[in-house]
Parts: C-alpha cells; sequence; structure tokens
C-alpha cells in the first residue's frame, strides 16, 4: 500500500492538500481545516473533509453525465477509490488530472447575499452588472449572474471584480467560456436542489486547461465550503437565511461569545465544543439531503 510520503507535496491552501502522483495525475486532499474571515481556524471540524470529497464525487458525477437538455462538463476526477490513494487519507483525497490553472475565482449568484450584498447596496450592482432598485437580504435575483472575483493569496481576501477585468487578464475568448461554464454548473447545481427541497444561493468554481488547451472544471464543487444552500422551507427576502455551510462558525465568531474583533489582526478564539459539532452536522445534512444517502459514504 502507497504512503501518502511517497508522494511529493506541492502546495497547501486553507483546506486542501496538493501532492504529485505522476506527471499527469494528483492527489487532492481535503483536511478537516476550516477558514473564516480569511483565517484558518485552530480547531477542526471533524468529518468535514470527507463531507466535502463525497460532495464532489456526488456532483462530478451528477455534472459529468449527459441528459436530455445538458451535455457532460469535462472535470478533473479520476478516482475516489483506486490503489494510488494512501490508506492515512482515504475518503477524503482525490485523484485527479493535472491542469493549469485559471487565475480567477468563478462565482455564480442567483440570490443576494453575502458580499454580494455588500457590494449591491454601495453600487445597485455587483461585479459590475447592475441589478434592479429595491432588493434586500436574501432576494431572488432576476436572472443568475456571473461575478468574478480575484484568486488572494492565503491570509488575504477575494476582491470582487468586473467581466472587462477578467478578459483583460486571461482574454475574451475564455473569459467568455468562463463564464458560460459557471452559469451553466449553477443551473443544473440549483435545479437539482430544488429537486431536494435546498436553494443553491450561490456558488464558486475553479478551472483549469488540460494539456489539449480545452476547459475543465478543477478544485471541488457545490461543497458547503464553495456554496450557500439554504433550506427551501421557510425562505423569506428580507433577512439571512439559515444555511448548511460554515456561516454557522462566522455568526460565533463575530458574536460577543467569541470575544474576537475580527479587525484586530489576532488570530480567532479555539470553537468551543457545541460549535464544532452544529458545524458538523450541518455538513452532513447538507450531504445527506442533496445526495439521498446516509452517512458515512462508504468508502
Amino acid at each position: 500500500m502507497v504512503a501518502l510520503s511517497t508522494y511529493r507535496h506541492l502546495a497547501s491552501g486553507k483546506v486542501r492538500d496538493l501532492y504529485e502522483v505522476d506527471d499527469e495525475t494528483l492527489l487532492l486532499v481535503a483536511s478537516d481545516r476550516i477558514s473564516a474571515y480569511d483565517r484558518v481556524l485552530s480547531t477542526p471540524i471533524p468529518d468535514k473533509g470527507r463531507v466535502l470529497t463525497a460532495m464532489s464525487v456526488f456532483w462530478f458525477g451528477l455534472l459529468g453525465g449527459a441528459d436530455v437538455a445538458t451535455p457532460p462538463l469535462a472535470h478533473h476526477l479520476i478516482a475516489a477509490r483506486d490503489e494510488r490513494i494512501p490508506e492515512e487519507v482515504r475518503g477524503r483525497a482525490l485523484l485527479v488530472r493535472r491542469l493549469e490553472m485559471i487565475p480567477v475565482e468563478c462565482v455564480a449568484r442567483g440570490y443576494l447575499a453575502g458580499s454580494g450584498t455588500t457590494d449591491y447596496q454601495r453600487d445597485g450592482a455587483i461585479c459590475g452588472v447592475p441589478l434592479p432598485d429595491g432588493l434586500v437580504e436574501a432576494s431572488m435575483l432576476p436572472t443568475p449572474i456571473f461575478t468574478p472575483a480575484t484568486k488572494a493569496a492565503q491570509g488575504e481576501h477575494d476582491e470582487n471584480v468586473s467581466f472587462e477585468h477578467v478578459a483583460a487578464t486571461v482574454g475574451a475568448d475564455l473569459a467568455g467560456a468562463l463564464r458560460d461554464q459557471t452559469l451553466a454548473v449553477y443551473a443544473r447545481g440549483s435545479a437539482y436542489a430544488a429537486s431536494r427541497g435546498l436553494i443553491l444561493a450561490d456558488t464558486k468554481l475553479e478551472f483549469g486547461l488540460s494539456p489539449d488547451g480545452a476547459l475543465v472544471l478543477g478544485d471541488e464543487v457545490l461543497t458547503p465550503d464553495s456554496s450557500r444552500f439554504w433550506p427551501a422551507e421557510g425562505y423569506a427576502p428580507g433577512r439571512p437565511q439559515p444555511s448548511f455551510d460554515k456561516q454557522y462558525v462566522r455568526d460565533w465568531l463575530t458574536s460577543p461569545a467569541s470575544g474576537w474583533d475580527r479587525h484586530s489582526g489576532e488570530a480567532p478564539p479555539p470553537l468551543p465544543d457545541d460549535v464544532v459539532e452544529a458545524t458538523r452536522q450541518r455538513y452532513i445534512e447538507a450531504y445527506t439531503r442533496l445526495t439521498g444517502h446516509h452517512w458515512p459514504p462508504a468508502l
């Protein structure tokens, strides 16, 4: 059985670690680390890495299959079960194709939330896309929009940018393809989520280019770390929605209970046990509600 130490470590992000298997194949390992406000917290969330991995496998399978209206989407997943995946990370690691990653965070929004709300309240627009007057927190947008962002270094904040900025960075043709593919993933993901009683408010994707120049979906896809999922029951614009993501952690960090000032420059405090368990349960519920599968999934 191969050991993780036999692979060359290439990089570590806020949540994932990347290893080289061979010239064409990488090992993408999801940890139990959790980040908030551009900081990696000192307290892990048990099972989080397994949830993110299992959800990505589910979505890559769904997006990679053709249906009547939508052709299959090219993605980087090779396998989640393979003898080249070390036992020590099995269940939270994926074998993936090596891609030339594109330095753009590709965001699709169908609802007003997060930084989109801040931008809209200031400019009446998000990333240069004008929106109607009178929208409130969690309003459904007239049509889903592409709102890209820069890929910031760890510890720094992604910055929302215009489509024109992306076109100037990667070229107009590739920028257009990124927009079209991002909105296509959002459309398919939100339609499926609706069939499971959930609203996909927004999602963040990453793409890369294969050696033949094809655009390929990479990283993770439609997980609670990269997407906002809200329960459809009880949805009401004008207020924050209950969610199946790390918003629970953000809310605790900014509450008086944490005693932390996010603008102080100090590290966030450790999470208390009840916040850890409540967050873990939200991730697991996102998986079970979306996939219809029991937890834990079979390896």
